[in-house]
């Protein structure tokens, strides 16, 4: 992926981010011998969707992927803040809302432009 294309795309911009501070997290967490949970906050938080969608129905389902893989990296993030001796995971979280927002928006957004295709996209699936 070219840098000029990461750097235009504010959401691309953010997720990769946060997936580089998600990657020095999880080698904390295994540095601690916390295994578990680090495998599957880097498999849900470094997740890649969205791209090369094929039409406006695709992008919407494709979109709404990444929200459910930013809400399942929520979980897993919320569970390495109340469990015992973990590393501090409040940057992460503060970061992770911020994507959350910003797919949510571009939701919106995308339903709103055409909500007729939207609505035929539910009954495909």
């Amino acid at each position: 992926m070219q840098k000029e294309l990461i750097e235009k795309n504010p959401i691309l911009k953010h997720s990769i981010d946060f997936s580089l501070a998600t990657i020095d997290y999880c080698e904390t967490l295994d540095a601690a011998k916390k295994y578990i949970i680090s495998k599957q906050l880097f498999r849900s938080a470094t997740s890649m969707e969205a791209q090369n969608a094929e039409s406006r129905a695709d992008f919407i389902h494709k979109m709404k992927i990444a929200a459910k893989e930013a809400d399942e990296t929520q979980y897993w993030l919320t569970l390495c803040a109340y469990a015992k001796d973990y590393p501090s995971c409040d940057e992460l979280s503060s970061r992770l809302v911020e994507i959350q927002r910003l797919l949510n928006s571009i939701l919106n957004t995308s339903k709103k432009k055409n909500p007729i295709s939207y609505l035929l996209s539910f009954l495909i699936f």
